[in-house]
């Protein structure tokens, strides 16, 4: 009998390859999720902002090597993802609300004016919904424009990466990060610990983007991605706290709640996120 022959092992993508493919296939993905209707829309515009960031961060990798087009492209993906930042923000507010009562289900005071702020948030972001599609129904006018830099991806100089490249922006990024990190544990601000949260997600795409590219073993381990995740749940919370101001849509004693809920949170994720991160005292 013949024996079988094995199944070859594919080769891997040339590094330049990879990351075409996957911005590629990240830009898809966000005209994708842009164009779901009805209830889906909140999570479609969500999905469509983390595409449009992951592009975002495969894009830095390759700069400066991939040309002058590729600051261009770059700019209009973050113009459009900040299109979409205040409706985010009122699905946001939602989850956020709805974490909460979760998490307080045995306190029927805070449930209670938990439950309240929520209808008034439901009520803002259905208005902020039907604002931004009167303006742009089904998100055409957006959808056009991320068609046309999908397009646009295949003209920059991805030939002209190369891995030292790659990782002289990883190890740029990875910098940034800490030099964050160590700001935002000093100073205790929320400005300080949501650069921080940017800096660390843009880390954390980045790697997923060079997947076993990434040359360091360390580099893969999922202990960036948890503390991305971590600083993206105290950034929620700081939202939380900043809809306890005077311009709150929320009655003043709701108000009280929140901002104690939001308070405790931060406080418990800062102090959970220091100690992951080394810099707990």
């Amino acid at each position: 009998m013949r024996a079988n022959n094995p199944s070859p092992v594919p080769l891997p993508k040339p590094i330049d390859a990879q990351l075409f493919d996957y911005a590629s296939m990240e830009i898809a993905r966000a005209i994708a999720c842009l164009s779901w209707r009805g209830a889906r829309l909140h999570e479609g515009v969500h999905q469509a902002r983390k595409s449009l960031r992951r592009t975002r961060a495969t894009i830095a990798l390759g700069m400066p090597a991939l040309g002058p087009g590729a600051n261009l492209i770059d700019r209009q993906l973050r113009r459009v993802n900040r299109s979409l930042s205040k409706l985010r923000d009122s699905q946001a507010l939602i989850t956020s609300l709805d974490h909460l009562l979760d998490r307080k289900a045995d306190d029927h005071e805070a449930v209670s004016a938990l439950r309240r702020m929520r209808r008034t948030a439901a009520r803002a972001r259905a208005e902020r919904a039907c604002a931004m599609l009167s303006k742009d129904p089904q998100l055409q006018r957006r959808r056009a424009l991320l068609t046309t830099l999908l397009a646009a991806l295949t003209a920059l100089q991805w030939n002209a990466i190369s891995t030292i490249n790659v990782h002289t922006a990883l190890q740029r990024s990875r910098l940034r990060a800490s030099v964050a990190g160590t700001k935002a544990h000093s100073s205790g601000d929320d400005e300080s610990w949501h650069d921080w949260r940017r800096s660390a997600r843009r880390l954390s795409q980045q790697l997923r983007a060079l997947g076993n590219a990434a040359s360091d073993p360390v580099e893969t381990d999922k202990r960036g991605k948890r503390l991305a995740i971590l600083l993206g749940e105290a950034q929620d919370h700081a939202m939380l706290r900043e809809q306890c101001g005077r311009k709150s849509p929320f009655t003043k004693t709701d108000r009280h709640v929140l901002r104690a809920l939001a308070d405790n949170g931060i406080a418990r994720l800062h102090a959970r996120i220091a100690r992951m991160s080394g810099l707990a005292q």
